[in-house]
Parts: C-alpha cells; structure tokens; sequence
C-alpha cells in the first residue's frame, strides 16, 4: 500500500514518528507538507512552504497558496493508496489531490481539535462547516483519544464513516516485542532516586500557563521540598514571562530540547510525570491523551493529571498514578505533599507491572493500523456515516 502523508509541520518529531508506523506496518510512504524551523529534516520530504507556530490565519492562507499547483508540487511517485492529512488545513489539501487521484481513500489525522473548532460563535462553526464539508470526502478519520470521539466527533456529528483510534504510543524497538511487562526488575527501566528533594518532570511541549504558575507557587511554598524539571519546547508566545519566571526559582529548571533516544535517561531522573495541560481547558485539553503520558510510564515515572480530563479517567482504569483536583500549587500540593519513599515506590511497581503494549506499538500494532488503512474504501463507495464506524485500539 502506498501513503501520501500531508503534514503541517514536518519539523514535528510526531510526523516522523507517524511516517515509521506505516513503513514498519508495510506501507510505502511520501511525506510532504510545511516547515516552521529550519535544519535538516529526518528524511526525505517535499517542502511546500514555511508556516508558524499559533499563526492560524498565516497558516490558512499558505495552504491557499499551495492549492492551485499542488500535485505538482508533491512530484512524482507512486499513485497513492491512501492520503492520510494531518489537521485540518492537510485535510484542505488531501481533498484537493483526491481529484487527481480518484481512487485513493482520503483519511483525517485529528490529533487535536483546536479551540476555534470546539467553540461559539460564526468563527468556529464557519470552521465546523469547512471541515464537515471536507470529511464527506474522507473514508476515516484516525484519532488519538476516544474523547475527540466522545466529545467532538458524535456531538457535532462528523459525517467520516470509520473511526480508527491510533494513541500517541511512542515506537518500540523494531523486531522487538513489547509484550512482557516491565517488571521494576527489567534491566530497560531506569532504578528509582534515592534521596533529595521529589523531582516532578514537565517534558514536551510547553504551553500551559496555569502549569508554570502551580509549578513555581508548589516549590515556593516549600523550598527544597520539591524539584522540577523542564524539558522540550516552550511556546513563548504563550508563555512570554517563562524564562524570568524559571531564571527566578532556583527550584525550577530548563534544560532544552530532547530526543527520543533521551526518554529513558529524562525520566529516569524525575519521580512524577506531569500531564497537566490547561492551554485548551474545557476543550482539547480535557479530550486529548498527551505523549508525556505514554512516554513517562514506560519508564517509569509516576503520572499526576488533572481530575476530571480523559487522562484522569485512563489513570483509573488502569489503576496507576496520581490525580490532582485542580490546577493550583495548593491542590497539588495536597496530593505531593504526603508521598514518602514507601509510597512512591508501590506507585512506581504498579505503573511498571503493565504490559509495555500498554505504553508503546511493536511491529504487530503497526501492521494492524497499516491493515485498517488498506481495509478502507474510497467515499463514494462506503456506508452511510454511522452504519459501519469503527473503533481500533
């Protein structure tokens, strides 16, 4: 099967993360899509243009742009089986190039439903309009959390005819299966501290202002209690005051941007796992199950998320972790706080007594995902929406 994958931001490490999925599951994959920094690429793409972070009206007039000589400028290759378009401004382009390619299944990659699409007023519901008339077109949409389903796809009735669930499970080691549980024993987990303040990772992106703001107040109000590590990539657009706020606490601490090959060594030095997330509150933000979440439990590191959000309620079901009742340092706090050694460590045993399947895809999750892509059939020719939506683990 071939994949033409559209992306909106090829600088994006989850693009590529997406991009190997389908190759390991059997697919031949062309990426093609916009870039928003500059180096080198991981591999090979087709650049159509520079956009930026948060530049929502930027972004819509690039993709205009990049209409009219669009299939000529992601070139030539293989006729795609499948143009997979990822957000909605890709979906925009995927319909486009499914009239030079009749025969393709054109499949929506909702990751995020951004709040000018879950909101009031003519602005979101004109966007409603634009996306509901560009999925009649689509045979799927591919999400990442049963609660973009839940929440937004059933109550604005989203006319996509299957529904694929694809979580933002990070890779396992190809060939390698991730079937046997990682037992606090297992040599690929990192050994728990010992001593010294309780280190709470924020690893990512960094976006949530209400985060910064409990986080700095939770170590203020206990000097040397607490510990907290900043990793990955801060929207300092969203953020302006980040640096100051850390320059400022010398509990807090930035240490840039990360890899994957740093997961194990990131996490293995923090105690908890921080999946707070308000930037969207009432929206995205309560819907989505982060990366961090996936990414922490592999290796070991004890999840705090907010009560009330798809990530609290996936915590419970699998009766792991910590859940703070507000966004504030007094509530998480209250929940911190109390933790000795003894605690932490059976919090620790019980998230690294899952199956690693739980936290990451091996070759066989990737096959299964490449095999409900090929099952799909073009537009024209599916059910009526509804009469055969599907829900894939």
């Amino acid at each position: 099967m071939q994949v033409l994958y559209l992306a909106p931001d090829l600088d994006d490490p989850a693009v590529w993360r997406r991009a190997e999925m389908l190759r390991r599951g059997g697919a031949g994959v062309r990426l093609a899509g916009f870039r928003r920094r500059a180096g080198a690429l991981p591999g090979a793409a087709r650049v159509l243009g520079r956009t930026r972070d948060g530049r929502l009206a930027a972004r819509a007039l690039s993709v205009l742009a990049a209409l009219p000589g669009l299939p000529a400028a992601v070139g030539p290759g293989p006729l795609p089986d499948v143009i997979l378009a990822r957000n909605l401004e890709m979906l925009a382009l995927g319909a486009r190039l499914l009239r030079a390619h009749p025969a393709a299944r054109l499949v929506y990659e909702l990751l995020d439903v951004h709040r000018l699409l879950s909101g009031r007023g003519p602005v979101p519901a004109a966007l409603r309009a634009a996306e509901a008339a560009l999925m009649r077109r689509a045979s799927a949409v591919v999400i990442s959390s049963p609660g973009f389903e839940r929440h937004y796809l059933g109550p604005f009735r989203r006319p996509a005819a299957a529904v694929l669930l694809a979580e933002n499970r990070p890779l396992a080691a190809a060939g390698g299966p991730p079937t046997a549980p990682a037992a606090p024993a297992d040599p690929a987990a990192p050994a728990p501290r010992r001593g010294g303040p309780l280190a709470i990772g924020w690893f990512g992106v960094l976006r949530c202002a209400a985060s910064l703001a409990a986080l700095d107040g939770l170590t203020r109000s206990a000097p040397g209690r607490f510990r907290v590590v900043l990793r990955g990539r801060p929207a300092r657009g969203v953020l302006p005051a980040f640096d100051a706020v850390v320059a400022a606490n010398p509990d807090l601490a930035f240490l840039g941007p990360y890899a994957p090959a740093d997961l194990p060594a990131i996490y293995g030095e923090v105690d908890i796992a921080w999946l707070i997330d308000r930037y969207e509150a009432g929206g995205n933000s309560d819907w989505l199950l982060p990366n961090r979440l996936y990414e922490g439990c592999l290796h070991g590191a004890v999840p705090l998320a907010l009560a009330g959000t798809e990530t609290a309620a996936r915590l419970a079901a699998l009766g792991i972790g910590l859940v703070a009742p507000a966004a504030t340092a007094g509530a998480v706090a209250r929940v911190l706080e109390p933790l000795d050694a003894a605690r932490l460590a059976a919090l620790r045993a019980a998230v690294l007594r899952l199956p690693r399947a739980t936290w990451e895809a091996d070759d066989a999750a990737c096959r299964a995902f490449v095999a409900r892509l090929a099952a799909l059939k073009p537009a024209g020719n599916r059910p009526r929406p509804g009469a055969a939506a599907e829900a894939a683990a």
